[in-house]
């Protein structure tokens, strides 16, 4: 079985948890015998770990073989004016005669390469739409090329590749959502990502979702059946912690860690306004908030206004080893997400031996039962939690051992087993209906 898999991110150059559980899953499907997965991404770094799998870069893909092959700029474009939205130029001076010769409203040029190749910066800059436009002419490009059984695409961003390569194939695909734009921007949607969400979930013969949670959300926001959704919950990798890097020494202080991004998704302003509760019972306490966001100076400005700067540090973005540092210094992790499709963070929180408060309103508190649950709004709960997790010692040892046990069992390998199923399923039934 050939799998033929897009994604936006691939560690170690992630933005959050969606290269995290790609790695993850892709890395335990490459194990079961028969599988081969090509994951492309529209930009290879060089220094991606590799897990048994081939990573291909969209930057490195021809997409114009043919156009090489005219010497008139008039034969490239009645040749693409026939092929494509998207017409290739090679510079400057090119664009500017091919432009004025080009009538189409409905056409566009993409810059390409002397050898015929697209330029990706990669990552979530302002030529996001453009660049996920140009992914999916890639898409058509490497369905002509690649032997495969079934495609899987991750998340919008990839959408548009997958629904490319099903039409120009019948190959069957799967469309794994692990946030939606509601999650991400709760009321003020961007209508054209929620366009292109449902656009890519219809075209899917099958909808993974990273929780009930977002299986829900599915259904009642873009009205897809229900009968085409799975539910397959994330993961996380067996790992061992190494601590290689040191963060800022709070002496005999206890710690209270957040990490994520600091976006109103994350719901940090709910951290602060806990900490500030909890600060009033407990002295000896510090508060990590690590990672980057639009909210992170608002937030600094937050703390300031409730007179407990002196508590928080904020160390921006954190690496691997930094990572690991922060839990190995932590008490408590609280994740007090305001809408988590899953949040992956919690079970590496729980997997390093960190006791952890989570909101009711994430997909992982579905599947764990050693963490305190909280509503995300309701800060004198999370602080009561946080202030039982700081005083009670037993109840805090032994919490995080029942949860680092727990998060132990939970590993990506049993949702490769289901999303390999998945697979199997879709080739069957693309097979019988061939045969029909």
């Amino acid at each position: 079985m050939k799998v033929l898999m897009f994604g936006w991110e691939f560690p170690p150059h992630i933005s959050g948890g969606l290269g995290t559980a790609c790695y993850g899953l892709t890395k335990e499907l490459a194990r079961i015998e028969g599988v081969e997965v090509t994951f492309v991404v529209p930009k290879v770094w060089g220094d991606e770990v590799l897990p048994n799998i081939t990573l291909l870069n969209a930057g490195q893909v021809p997409v114009v073989h043919q156009q090489i092959q005219f010497d008139d700029v008039k034969s490239k474009i009645d040749y693409y004016e026939l092929q494509s939205s998207l017409i290739p130029y090679l510079g400057t001076a090119e664009f500017d005669e091919l432009k004025t010769a080009v009538t189409s409203a409905e056409k566009r040029f993409v810059e390409v390469t002397l050898d015929g190749t697209i330029v990706f910066e990669g990552g979530y800059q302002r030529n996001l739409f453009q660049e996920i436009n140009y992914y999916a002419l890639v898409a058509g490009q490497l369905a002509c090329e690649i032997d495969f059984d079934v495609i899987h695409v991750h998340d919008w961003m990839c959408f548009p590749a997958g629904i490319a390569v099903r039409q120009s194939t019948g190959k069957p695909l799967v469309a794994h959502v692990h946030s939606t734009e509601f999650d991400r921007s709760g009321s003020l949607v961007n209508t054209s990502i929620c366009a292109i969400e449902k656009e890519g979930m219809l075209a899917a013969d099958q909808v993974i979702a990273v929780s009930d949670f977002t299986r829900r959300t599915i259904v009642r926001n873009y009205a897809i059946n229900p009968g085409k959704i799975k539910t397959i919950h994330n993961a996380v990798e067996p790992v061992e912690y190494t601590v290689r890097k040191k963060l800022q020494s709070f002496g005999a202080d206890k710690v209270v860690s957040f990490l994520g991004r600091i976006t109103a998704q994350k719901g940090p302003e709910y951290f602060i306004e806990a900490a500030s509760q909890v600060i009033q019972q407990v002295k000896d306490v510090r508060f990590v908030m690590a990672g980057k966001g639009d909210l992170l100076d608002e937030m600094k400005r937050r703390a300031a206004a409730l007179n407990i700067s002196g508590y928080f540090h904020f160390p921006g973005f954190v690496t691997d080893d930094e990572i690991a540092e922060l839990f190995r210094i932590s008490d408590v992790f609280v994740m007090p997400s305001v809408s988590e499709p899953f949040g992956i963070v919690a079970l590496e929180a729980m997997q390093a031996g960190v006791p952890v408060v989570v909101s009711r309103q994430s997909g992982v508190s579905e599947v764990i039962r050693n963490a305190v649950k909280v509503d995300y709004w309701d800060t004198r709960e999370m602080a009561e939690a946080i202030c039982e997790l700081l005083s009670n010692s037993k109840f805090r040892r032994s919490l995080a051992e029942k949860g680092r046990r727990e998060a132990g069992k939970l590993i990506w390998s049993r949702a490769a087993v289901k999303v390999h199923q998945i697979y199997l399923d879709l080739i069957e039934k693309t097979n019988f209906g061939e045969h029909k």
